[in-house]
C-alpha cells in the first residue's frame, strides 16, 4: 500500500514517506507563529503540552491523518474551526537507527520541538492527537529493536514525551512481510496496552478485494497467538484495484469474515473491532474516491457499527490550484472539492455535526419597500448570552438562540444551535 507524498523531482512517490525535513519543519513552525513557536527546548516543549483529559474514543476513532512537517501542512486550528474535528492522527514515527524513535526516521523525539507546538495548539482548542508509528516504507522500530520489549520501550518514549492517550500501529510494506518485525510490533502493542491503562490502540494494515492479503492475515494470527486485542483492526481499501465505494464496502464485508474466522467472533463482534482508513481523491494507483464514495462508506460504517472511520490525509483535503486534477499530489486531492470536505465525514462518524455557515447578518435598515422584520422571538425574554458565530464554546457553556436556551456538550465554534440536531454539540434546554 502507498500513501503518496508529493516530492519533486523524485520519480516515485510514496504516500507515507517524508520529503525534506528542514523545509517542512520551517513551514510547520510558520503556521504556529505567535507564541507557540517560542518553545525552543525539549524540556520546555514537553512541559508546555500540559495535561489534557482524554477525548471520547469516538474522536480517536475518527482522527484523520495529518503530516505537520510535510506536504504543505495546513493549520490544524483552522481545520478544527471549519469542520468541528477534535483529533488528528500525526504521522509517522520511524527508526532513526539503533531502535531510536524519530519523526520520519530523521527528527529524533528527544530534541523535537516542532510536534509539541502542534500538539499544544490542538489541545489548546479542546482537541487531542494520536500518533501513528510505521507507515509505508522506511525503517520501523519492529525491524530494528530486536524484541517486543525493546520495541515497546521505544514507543513508550513517544507516549511519555507527548502524553498520548492513543496510538496507531500502521503495519504495511515492507515491515509486515517480516514475521519477526510483526512479532515485535504486536508484542509491543500488547505491552503498551498493559502498561498504559485506557490507551486507545488501532492497528492499520493493507486492504485488498479479499479483505486483506496473506501478510495481513498472518498479522492477525500473530495477534491471536499473543492474546492481544486492540481497539480495532483497520484496513485501507485503496491502491488495490478498487473501483468506488461499492468495492470498498465489499472488502469490509470480507475482512469482517476474516476476523470472524481468525478470532471466533460473531459478525457483530467482528464489526465492533473493525475499522476503515480511506484515501481521498486520487490514489497512488489512479483510483478516484470522491465525496459520494466517502458518504457511502460512512453509511456502511455507521449501519454496521464499525469501530473506526478515518482517511489519508488532511494535507490532501483541498482542491488543487489551477488544474483540478494535476495528477497525484500529497497536498491536494486532485478532485473538485471545498476545503476540508473529507474531514467533515470523520466528524460525522464521531457523532458531531460539522459547522455550517451562519445566516448572513441582516442589514441595519431594510431596502425600500421591504416589510419590517419581525422581532426576535427571544427579545427581552432570554437571560443567557446570545449565541455568537465568532465565539468559541466548551462543555457546559450556555447561550440563547431564537427563543430557546442551549448548552454546549463539547468544544464548538460557528455551529448554529438550531442546526445541531439530537446528536450534535448543542443541547436544547427549552424555550426562554
Amino acid at each position: 500500500m502507498e500513501r503518496t507524498q508529493l516530492r519533486s523531482p523524485a520519480p516515485r512517490r510514496h504516500r507515507r514517506r517524508r520529503g525534506t525535513l528542514a523545509a517542512a519543519a520551517t513551514a510547520a513552525l510558520a503556521l504556529l507563529a505567535g507564541g507557540v513557536a517560542a518553545l525552543t527546548g525539549s524540556s520546555d516543549a514537553v512541559a508546555a503540552l500540559g495535561a489534557t483529559d482524554a477525548l471520547g474514543s469516538n474522536w480517536y476513532a475518527s482522527a484523520p491523518y495529518l503530516m505537520p512537517e510535510d506536504n504543505s501542512p495546513p493549520d490544524p486550528a483552522a481545520v478544527m474551526d471549519a469542520t468541528g474535528q477534535k483529533a488528528f492522527q500525526l504521522a509517522f514515527i520511524l527508526d532513526a537507527g539503533g531502535c531510536r524513535p524519530a519523526w520520519g526516521g530523521t527528527s529524533s523525539i528527544d530534541t523535537d520541538t516542532v510536534m509539541p507546538a502542534v500538539i499544544q495548539k490542538i489541545r489548546g482548542k479542546g482537541g487531542d492527537v494520536s500518533v501513528s508509528v510505521g507507515g509505508y516504507g522506511g525503517n520501523k522500530l519492529g525491524q530494528s529493536c530486536g524484541t517486543p520489549e525493546a520495541t515497546a520501550a521505544g514507543y513508550q518514549k513517544v507516549i511519555t514525551k507527548y502524553q498520548l492517550k492513543a496510538i496507531d500501529f500502521d503495519l504495511e510494506e515492507p515491515e509486515y512481510e517480516n514475521a519477526a518485525a510483526i512479532h515485535n510490533e504486536i508484542g509491543a502493542a500488547r505491552i503498551l496496552q498493559r502498561d498504559n491503562p485506557g490507551l486507545y490502540i488501532s492497528i492499520t494494515t493493507a486492504g485488498t478485494n479479499a479483505g486483506t492479503g496473506w501478510f495481513g492475515t498472518q498479522m492477525l494470527n500473530e495477534a491471536k497467538s499473543q492474546g492481544f486485542t486492540p481497539n480495532n483492526y483497520s484496513i485501507m481499501p485503496f491502491d488495490g484495484g478498487f473501483n468506488g465505494a461499492t468495492a470498498q464496502t465489499d472488502a469490509l464485508v470480507k475482512f469482517n469474515q476474516i476476523l470472524q474466522t481468525t478470532f471466533g467472533w460473531s459478525e457483530a463482534t467482528a464489526y465492533a473491532h473493525e475499522g476503515v482508513s480511506l484515501m481521498n481523491g486520487r490514489t497512488d494507483a489512479a483510483e478516484y474516491f470522491r465525496q459520494a464514495d466517502f458518504q457511502t462508506v460512512l453509511d456502511f460504517a455507521t449501519a454496521h457499527k464499525l469501530a473506526r472511520y478515518t482517511y489519508w490525509s488532511v494535507n490532501r483535503d483541498r482542491q488543487c490550484a489551477g488544474t483540478v486534477d494535476p495528477g497525484l499530489s500529497g497536498s491536494c486531492s486532485s478532485v473538485a472539492q471545498n476545503d476540508w470536505d473529507f474531514t467533515k465525514f470523520t466528524v460525522r462518524f464521531a457523532g458531531a455535526t460539522p459547522p455550517t455557515t451562519p445566516p448572513t447578518t441582516p442589514p441595519t435598515s431594510p431596502p425600500p419597500g421591504s416589510p419590517s422584520p419581525s422581532p426576535s422571538p427571544s427579545s427581552g425574554t432570554c437571560t443567557q448570552p446570545p449565541w455568537s458565530a465568532t465565539t468559541t464554546y466548551t462543555n457546559g457553556n450556555k447561550v440563547s438562540y431564537q427563543g430557546h436556551n442551549y448548552h454546549a456538550k463539547w468544544w464548538t465554534l460557528n455551529e448554529v444551535p438550531t442546526a445541531s440536531g439530537q446528536w450534535g454539540v448543542w443541547a436544547d434546554d427549552g424555550p426562554c
